[in-house]
């Protein structure tokens, strides 16, 4: 068994998910996406899965609702804090 590909936290597809839905990907660099990314998952609470067929079955919608809610939050306090420090660095 391998751990880093027979489980991984369902929140990085969350995430990533939203991340190209806003269309940020389309105009930041790699270095930003992963910043960004890192940024959204601290955020949020752990949540590992095996398959994602078991959250598709699993979860209510109640709390898939609930999570697609704290990702948009997580990323968007992301976008807000490197924002700021993109200007910061450019101020100097």
């Amino acid at each position: 068994m391998k751990l880093h590909d027979d489980i991984h936290n369902y929140y990085e597809h969350l995430v990533t998910e939203h991340i190209v839905k806003l269309g940020l990907d389309k105009n930041n660099s790699a270095d930003y996406l992963a910043d960004l990314c890192c940024l959204a998952l601290n955020q949020v609470p752990p949540r590992y899965i095996r398959y994602e067929v078991d959250m598709a079955f699993y979860l209510p919608l109640s709390e898939r609702k609930q999570m697609e809610m704290n990702v948009e939050h997580a990323v968007n306090k992301a976008v807000s804090f490197l924002e700021k420090s993109q200007q910061r660095e450019a101020s100097q």
